[in-house]
């Protein structure tokens, strides 16, 4: 009986006080009460877990109230200040722009939004782009396959998939830089070897035609100024693509000898006579300079050979790098060797090969060996190859890479069902919390196997940090900014950027 009469009473108080709550509530709304604020998070963490449970989510953290004692501790000097960051992106090739302008115009907006916008999405910042054809194109050409550099033209397949593509791109954000690199010079201008100099009218392999060095600079020049004119401004060219390989589908073999001379004779010169601002860069091949091929194994130190030529490295901001072949401990040695000279991380490619593709072991090897890797060594940027192909991976040219997939890939039977793959994460994982004109700060050592981390002082006073763990079980770290500390613990196998003012 009592316990009746009290289980009718604390019934009767709960649908009081859940009729007093509605009340309010709808008092708030109607009364424009003002509302509690909710707290927002001191730090912004996004995380990506090598078996895809976490993709890019992201977690709120607060800042320690009390003083942490963990013997994990990051702590972050902002007064030790290393390379400044170019910025973070994926190649666009003609096949990458092709697949792009297939897909239904609000898919493919709502795709490069989210790649490029810096505030709502991943903030990507930096394109490679072909000077001409390369590998992943529709077909084979230059901008002058007419012999005479009077017959220069952009060509058709470029205003069509190409220029539409990075008009979308910089609508979002016009900030995005553009790095060009040819995979070959024009036909006409390509000779069989130095010695014979016989013309060589193939798409693959031969040698620049020093007769032809003159003609080969006003290239370079007409093209800057005509993507000037369609509203492209090309931060940077590198001479040749992989000038080391022969064997690509449109290549030509170029030694550090051919470079230094270009570009102190014809290439150097012509930009500075047109006030052309666009930075030269050399090389742009493997750390390891195919040294296991007959014809480079003169070609180890590549750009070293060329800063010592003074005439030459004037002209020259730094070299650029891909991570096929060597170890990126190179970066590190040819920047203690030529400190005033600028480092960029411009290829990696994703595929089938060595076993297949795995979502997680590529996310890690990237990271730790690309993403963070090529940052601790002083790189200014990392690119990756290519923003997107489809499930065919293509479309790609005869004798170039049939296995290769994109940072993005599209179904080819509708254009709509996109998948993405580790490099997307990879560079989104940069890109979100490290701005363009970062600097690199030093961080302390914690010497953890399988912790590998990079932390940057972006343009607004605000910290990027990004955060690998490589090993099979979570790892409890503290960061400390010597201002504040915040405390996380890393899930397995996972990477993690950290963002905060």
């Amino acid at each position: 009986m009592e316990f009746k009469m009290i289980k009718r009473i604390y019934i009767g108080f709960i649908l009081i006080v859940t009729t007093l709550s509605v009340s309010c509530k709808e008092n708030e709304t109607n009364d424009n009460w003002e509302e509690i604020p909710v707290a927002e998070s001191d730090v912004d963490s996004y995380i990506t877990t090598a078996n895809q449970t976490m993709l890019f989510e992201k977690v709120p953290i607060y800042f320690n109230t009390k003083d942490n004692m963990s013997p994990y501790t990051i702590t972050l000097d902002a007064t030790v200040k290393y390379q400044q960051i170019d910025g973070f992106g994926a190649a666009f090739t003609g096949s990458t722009c092709y697949n792009l302008m297939k897909m239904p115009v609000e898919k493919r907006k709502a795709l490069l939004k989210e790649t490029f916008d810096p505030n709502e999405g991943m903030g990507y910042s930096y394109i490679r782009i072909s000077i001409g054809c390369s590998d992943f194109s529709l077909s084979e050409y230059t901008y002058c396959d007419t012999p005479g550099i009077a017959n220069f033209a952009i060509q058709e397949e470029e205003k069509k998939y190409i220029f539409p593509v990075l008009k979308e791109i910089l609508s979002i954000n016009p900030h995005v830089k553009i790095m060009a690199s040819p995979w070959t010079a024009p036909r006409w201008m390509k000779v069989n070897n130095l010695t014979e100099l016989q013309p060589y009218n193939s798409w693959t392999s031969g040698q620049l035609n020093p007769a032809c060095y003159q003609d080969y600079a006003a290239y370079f020049v007409k093209y800057i100024q005509a993507m000037e004119k369609e509203g492209f401004t090309i931060d940077a060219v590198t001479i040749q693509n992989e000038p080391l390989n022969r064997g690509n589908s449109a290549s030509m073999f170029m030694t550090w000898q051919e470079q230094a001379d270009f570009i102190k004779s014809a290439l150097g010169p012509k930009f500075r006579e047109n006030g052309i601002k666009t930075k030269i860069v050399v090389y742009d091949h493997n750390y390891d300079y195919d040294a296991w091929k007959p014809d480079s194994k003169d070609q180890t130190k590549y750009p070293l050979h060329i800063y010592a030529d003074a005439e030459a490295a004037q002209y020259v901001d730094g070299a650029a790098y891909h991570a096929y072949g060597g170890d990126k401990s190179e970066l590190l040695e040819v920047h203690n060797n030529r400190p005033d000279k600028n480092l960029y991380f411009t290829e990696i490619s994703i595929g089938l090969w060595g076993g297949g593709y795995k979502f997680g072991d590529d996310l890690m090897w990237n990271l730790r060996e690309v993403g963070i890797g090529t940052l601790n060594n002083w790189s200014k940027s990392v690119i990756v190859w290519n923003f997107m192909l489809d499930d065919k991976h293509g479309p790609y040219r005869p004798g170039g890479c049939d296995m290769c997939l994109g940072a993005v890939d599209v179904n080819s039977s509708d254009y709509s069902t996109v998948k993405k793959n580790s490099h997307y994460y990879d560079v989104a994982h940069l890109s979100k919390v490290i701005k363009p004109g970062a600097y690199r700060i030093k961080s302390s050592d914690l010497n953890i196997d399988g912790l590998t981390y990079v932390a940057a002082l972006n343009p607004d006073h605000s910290f990027g940090m990004v955060v690998l763990n490589e090993q099979t079980t979570p790892q409890n770290i503290t960061v400390n900014d010597r201002k504040h500390t915040f405390s996380y613990k890393l899930p397995p196998q996972s990477v993690t950027s950290f963002h905060w003012k």
